[in-house]
């Protein structure tokens, strides 16, 4: 436990923080969640969060384990997940579509689907997590996991707020921003997992 926390670091904290909140793109997925709200009424910011990151620490701790046994090394995974990474970064910066899923929105059980999964703690996220432990330590990824969560439940319960003070604009710059951020993550987790599988 004592190793654990001794590993803390302010500033892979800072990278995985802003990996996670790249990936998960709360606050791109505003104009979304408005459009799911109104299909279905409502939906519950304090159970969608919960949920989310109960899928997201279980991903953390037992991802890697499921992969060994599959038989697929952590670091492959990881330049994988690179990959997901950079198409995500491209969706985000230049406004190409390479998965259309977000246009799939159910009414039913629409705090758990679609919010919570895969809008929250969808397969990006989930990849970026096995990722991210190839490269840092377990308390800064926990940590920006936590940190990740708190501004997801801020996001669902003043979504309505967030998108009258950002406008359109805003959310648009934000999110050209954090695209190119994480396309620089991208092509670092590709180049620091490549040299060790060969």
């Amino acid at each position: 436990m004592a190793s654990f926390f001794s590993e803390f670091d302010w500033t892979e904290l800072g990278i995985t923080t802003m990996v996670l909140f790249a990936v998960i793109d709360i606050v791109g997925s505003i104009p979304i969640i408005i459009k799911i709200k109104k299909d279905a009424g409502d939906i519950s910011p304090v159970r969608a969060t919960l949920i989310a990151f109960g899928i997201l620490l279980g991903f953390l701790f037992g991802g890697e384990k499921i992969l060994i046994f599959m038989g697929v090394d952590p670091k492959a995974f990881a330049v994988a997940g690179s990959f997901i990474l950079f198409a995500l970064a491209l969706e985000m910066s230049l406004g190409i579509e390479f998965n259309k899923k977000k246009e799939e929105i159910s009414p039913k059980l629409a705090t758990v689907v679609p919010v919570a999964f895969p809008l929250i703690a969808g397969a990006g996220t989930m990849t970026s997590l096995v990722s991210l432990r190839a490269e840092y330590a377990m308390i800064n990824i926990v940590m920006a996991v936590i940190i990740n969560m708190i501004i997801v439940f801020v996001v669902l319960k003043l979504t309505k707020r967030l998108e009258n003070l950002l406008g359109t604009g805003g959310i648009a710059i934000l999110e050209k921003i954090f695209g190119i951020i994480l396309l620089a993550i991208a092509i670092k987790l590709f180049s620091s997992n490549i040299k060790e599988l060969f």
